[in-house]
């Protein structure tokens, strides 16, 4: 090399996308080696990952004939499709059932996983439930391997903002770290936000940086047939996605919020979580394949370009064992786990979420997105059909709420039925996190009956234990 470094070129072939890109610019990207999938309905997957474990009997499944002392104090409405009842917190949403199926028949039977947070997160991002003989990789990042993205100068799998402290258990497994999820950070909802690692380093312009990458492109990588080798044609590919990624106007642009029109953004609420379902619209919409929201109003965020405050809220996901009704912070007298929250009828909580929902399932019809577009609304798991000694609702994986929408998912329709308390399944059919998997790899086209082969030797075959749900097809 230029420093006198001499680098076997054998060896070459060792450092993957990650050492390629460092040479040219000192950092990763998400890409694609392999677009070994067939025809599906599906072209992109957003999850919505609303973590802590949303009460059901609160939103999607109410239960209006539960006794009193444990029944929910929100109303139960009518959608705009026939049938279909959710609670008063979900008015909004109530708006777009038509498009909408609702699985009330979740449940989450793995023993030890209950009352993990971490476990639980760890699930919904793989699809697999922890401590298996190998750690599996997030879905997204299988997504990633099998199917690349439409959009060559953006990740393929990207999760936003992923800072919450549940993040960490978003992992790449077995898989190589070219495949891991790209982290946006921040908050969209600041004006001054910005997604950090999308440009060239300070000290790299331009010339520099093509330099570098033609030095590396004329590179023997050690092969006796180079220019055949498959292998090689595919390192050369994820060196111009990497390069396309760095010096591509369309990269930012994608993450640019105020490329949208204001009333929009108004429409999805201008706070934190709002404005990371609208930025998940645009990314899908710019081609990324898979998007994972993991959002919650921080206690310091931003509302119509102002700092807003929540005093007394430090974590608001949806862990509500202390005063879920609470009008304001669940900071009560002799409470315990469950402080650091609202209430969940609070703006913060589910007042924001249900207008961001319901404005991402409109905003995605009127685009034409949901025609490929697969939409899940999860949460590790739901709450105890009967209130604590703290006014507040523990963990509960005996049944819970999933809502699904675009791809071929038939709209208008629930499937699935718990008894009067919202506690237990009563329906024939049950689902499980692995089903919700299977159901996702199927959506995309991809054959599950091929394993991935991790770096041991091990054929490790997805959702093993899962089948798609076939009320969603």
């Amino acid at each position: 090399m230029s420093s006198g470094v001499h680098l076997p070129r054998r060896n070459f072939v060792g450092i993957g996308l990650g050492g390629m890109l460092a040479a040219l610019t000192g950092i990763d990207v998400t890409a694609s080696a392999e677009r070994a999938i067939v025809k599906g309905k599906a072209k992109r997957v957003m999850v919505i990952f609303e973590q802590g474990g949303v009460s059901q009997m609160d939103t999607w499944d109410p239960k209006p004939d539960a006794p009193a002392e444990h029944r929910s104090p929100f109303k139960t409405i009518k959608t705009n499709a026939g049938g279909v009842y959710f609670t008063e917190l979900l008015s909004k949403t109530a708006s777009v059932a038509d498009k909408l199926t609702i699985v009330r028949c979740m449940t989450q039977p793995t023993p030890g996983i209950g009352n993990s947070h971490p476990k639980g997160s760890q699930y919904i991002f793989s699809g697999e439930a922890p401590g298996g003989p190998v750690e599996m990789p997030d879905i997204g990042c299988v997504v990633a391997h099998k199917a690349g993205t439409d959009a060559l100068y953006l990740p393929s799998n990207i999760l936003l903002p992923g800072t919450s402290e549940q993040a960490p258990t978003s992992q790449v497994g077995f898989m190589p770290p070219g495949y891991a999820v790209f982290k946006t950070g921040g908050s969209p909802a600041d004006p001054s936000w910005r997604v950090p690692n999308l440009g060239l380093m300070a000290g790299i312009d331009e010339r520099r940086f093509k330099d570098r990458r033609d030095l590396l492109s004329s590179l023997d990588v050690g092969y006796v047939d180079a220019g055949r080798s498959k292998d090689v044609e595919a390192m050369h590919s994820l060196m111009d996605q990497a390069a396309d990624m760095l010096t591509n106007p369309l990269t930012r642009k994608a993450f640019d919020l105020s490329t949208e029109p204001q009333s929009l953004r108004d429409k999805y609420g201008t706070g934190h979580r709002g404005q990371c379902y609208l930025l998940a619209r645009k990314l899908i919409d710019s081609g990324v394949r898979y998007v994972t929201v993991d959002a919650r109003e921080p206690m310091r965020s931003f509302r119509d370009g102002k700092p807003a405050y929540y005093d007394g809220g430090n974590n608001m996901n949806w862990d509500h064992h202390d005063a879920i009704y609470a009008t304001g912070n669940t900071n009560i007298k002799g409470g315990g786990a469950g402080a650091g929250r609202f209430g969940i009828q609070t703006w913060p909580m589910m007042g924001s979420t249900d207008q961001a929902f319901a404005a991402l399932i409109e905003d995605m019809h009127q685009r034409g997105l949901l025609d490929e577009t697969l939409v899940c609304f999860v949460t590790e798991f739901g709450r105890t059909p009967h209130i604590n000694e703290r006014q507040g609702r523990d963990h509960w994986t005996h049944s819970f709420s999933f809502a699904f929408a675009g791809a071929g998912v038939p709209g208008g329709q629930v499937v699935g039925s718990t008894d009067r308390d919202g506690g237990y399944i009563t329906s024939p059919m049950a689902y499980t996190i692995e089903d919700y998997a299977a159901t996702i790899y199927e959506k995309l086209g991809i054959d599950r009956s091929k394993p991935i082969i991790t770096p041991t030797g091990r054929p490790v075959t997805l959702a093993a234990r899962g089948k798609p749900i076939p009320e969603l097809f």
